[in-house]
């Protein structure tokens, strides 16, 4: 059998974790349309009889390293390039960026056969472009497998998974076949609470949430969670919550039914809306809300 740990790299919102979700057959990793959706990295694995394959969705690379949380998630996707034995560079369409010469140094240091995987196929029609492309492509980089993907439609992801299998190493698996992830599920409660907050609220406050979870009590036939929503300024308290309340009431409501259906029990959830000022800005803060796990 082949075993190894595949880590999923490129810029933010390429659609690396609609990727990992599709390859695991489960939704793990939050998203949205706004980029820096995941903040963590994420480990999932999937189990067949080729073997096993390790996952890692990490944030995306990006230039922008104005904000500690920025730093944060830039170091995270960097640290992941370590210790791994495949990587997957994900693209949207036939679309270079201009720090995408960045992410091909990395690749270089780190000395990892890599699959570059062109995500989004499905909406290429002049296929000789797509064809100049890969070509390009093959010049840029000593890529192992060049597979063009839709990973929403699932389109050639049975390619990417033989071609991801050829280049694990032989290896007994390392985790038991029934296991999809190593993270708590209290962790995924938060993601959630999160990616509804993103999808409602995208527009007007994208980066200035975060969530952390209170309580998280397991009740035979209940799950109480008590959640605090954290936002950088009073101003965006108020748009969190809404006229009313009504906003703060449709999250809680679209929180619920996906981590019940996660948990697969009835769940009680309370949100509150509090203001940490400049969070995102604060290695302290971000320490305290788990981002940041061996402060330097």
């Amino acid at each position: 059998m082949n075993c190894g740990y595949v880590a999923l790299i490129g810029r933010p919102n390429v659609g690396k974790s609609t990727l990992m979700n599709h390859l695991l057959g489960q939704k793990l990793s939050i998203t949205s349309r706004k980029p820096q959706t995941t903040r963590h990295r994420i480990l999932g694995i999937k189990t067949t009889d080729a073997g096993q394959m390790i996952f890692m969705d990490t944030p995306g690379m990006h230039q922008d390293q104005k904000k500690v949380l920025n730093r944060y998630l830039n170091k995270t996707a960097d640290s992941t390039l370590m210790g791994v034995d495949v990587a997957l560079w994900l693209l949207d369409g036939l679309y270079w960026h201009e720090y995408d010469q960045q992410i091909i140094k990395k690749l270089e240091q780190a000395g990892l056969p890599v699959i570059l995987v062109v995500n989004k196929i499905d909406k290429v029609e002049d296929k000789a472009a797509a064809l100049a492309f890969f070509a390009e492509a093959a010049q840029k980089f000593a890529f192992r497998h060049i597979v063009p993907v839709s990973a929403l439609k699932n389109l050639n992801l049975d390619i990417l998974e033989r071609h991801i299998f050829e280049l694990l190493p032989q290896a007994e698996p390392m985790y038991p076949a029934d296991q999809i992830t190593d993270r708590p599920e209290r962790f995924f409660v938060a993601e959630i609470i999160r990616e509804k907050l993103t999808r409602r609220l995208g527009d007007e406050l994208p980066y200035a949430l975060t969530v952390e979870i209170q309580l998280y009590q397991e009740q035979p036939k209940l799950t109480k969670i008590y959640a605090t929503i954290w936002v950088e300024r009073d101003s965006q308290k108020s748009i969190v919550i809404g006229k009313q309340g009504e906003m703060l009431k449709k999250i809680g409501t679209d929180a619920r039914q996906d981590i019940e259906k996660l948990l697969d029990q009835h769940v009680y959830l309370e949100l509150w809306v509090k203001v940490k000022k400049g969070w995102s800005d604060n290695e302290r803060a971000l320490q305290s809300l788990g981002f940041i796990d061996n402060p330097e």
